[in-house]
């Protein structure tokens, strides 16, 4: 039997860690805690004040307001020190990294560093894709994502995500609504999707959270709130039952991301629950939505509309069968504990 492991997860230091958050990054730092925490290994997260999770919690002092460059200085500060008194008293296997900004926290040479890249790589400085620090492991979440990594770079095989398929499933009765759900900001297309629903005389249900960046609060108020009415309602963040519900009950999920998008735990979630998904062509997306199958993948918001009108088309259960198939956390989970095994050796 392998020795017990001891990890040290350090998330995005400006959204806290749950068992259900908004973030992918962070949903997928949860999952990878529970599972260490089941399998017997020591967990330890570093995260923002406020975070919970199933190993030791090292909270991280949060800053109110809007998030500046200067803000970032000292939260990034704060986690450099929290991480080196972490690493001085423990023995650590092995520090996983989930931020954009990993490069403004990384510890001092001597211990095995693995950096998710959640985000699209142009999203990074180019200089951190092809890191010095030794013993530095870049890891991408799809092969689109992968395949778009500029000449230099030093990459991992990709390790696809997945959720906990056994706790979504389709609703007893499917509503009439569609349903956008994610972070909001002007990439994620949440007013491309309120057009695509009027367009197609749609009902809509629209959740996410808005976090305190300058550019996101702008266009949720500028671009999304004036486009709301009766029909296509703002519900605000949600999470747990709330959020399998109205994934359950969709008729279908939106995703009209104009970012060349890495992953899509929301659109796995959708899928699980027997909801299909309408899609943009970007990024990792035709990976996970199966064109006439899954749902549709179309090019604008004309074409969103209309897939809305046909969406009756495709059959839940087959979106369940597919979700069951591909997107297992457990199958997720399990690579990266493998890998972490064979860092640490």
């Amino acid at each position: 039997m392998t020795r017990p492991l001891t990890v040290v997860s350090v998330a995005y230091p400006f959204a806290p860690v749950s068992a259900d958050p908004a973030g992918g990054a962070e949903q997928v730092l949860a999952q990878l805690d529970r599972r260490l925490v089941a399998d017997g290994h020591r967990s330890i997260v570093i995260a923002a004040e406020g975070s919970s999770c199933a190993g030791d919690l090292v909270p991280v002092a949060a800053e109110e307001g809007e998030i500046t460059d200067a803000m970032r200085a000292v939260v990034h500060a704060r986690v450099r020190a929290e991480l080196a008194q972490v690493i001085e008293r423990e023995r650590v296997d092995l520090v996983h990294f989930h931020g954009i900004d990993f490069d403004a926290y990384l510890p001092d040479p001597g211990l095995r560093v693995l950096v998710t890249l959640h985000l699209p790589l142009d999203w990074y400085p180019p200089a951190v894709l092809s890191p010095t620090r030794p013993d530095t492991y870049l890891l991408p979440v799809s092969s689109s994502q992968a395949r778009g990594a500029p000449v230099g770079a030093r990459l991992l095989d990709p390790i696809g995500n997945g959720v906990d398929v056994d706790s979504y499933g389709p609703a007893t009765r499917k509503g009439s609504f569609a349903l956008m759900l994610g972070r909001v900001a002007p990439e994620k297309g949440f007013a491309t999707a309120i057009d695509a629903a009027t367009r197609a005389g749609s009902a809509l249900v629209v959740a996410g959270q808005v976090y305190p960046y300058a550019a996101h609060q702008r266009y949720f108020d500028e671009d999304v709130v004036p486009r709301l009415d009766s029909k296509r309602r703002w519900v605000g963040p949600i999470a747990g039952v709330a959020k399998r519900r109205l994934l359950g009950q969709a008729r279908c999920l939106l995703v009209p991301s104009t970012a060349p998008e890495t992953s899509s735990l929301v659109s796995m979630e959708a899928l699980a629950s027997g909801t299909p998904v309408i899609a943009f062509r970007s990024g990792a997306l035709p990976e996970i939505v199966e064109d006439g199958v899954t749902g549709f993948l179309v090019d604008d918001m004309e074409g969103m509309a209309d897939a809305i009108a046909r969406i009756d088309a495709i059959d839940p259960a087959t979106c369940r069968q597919v979700a069951c198939e591909r997107f297992s956390v457990a199958r997720t989970s399990g690579a990266y504990l493998n890998l972490y095994r064979r860092l640490a050796a």
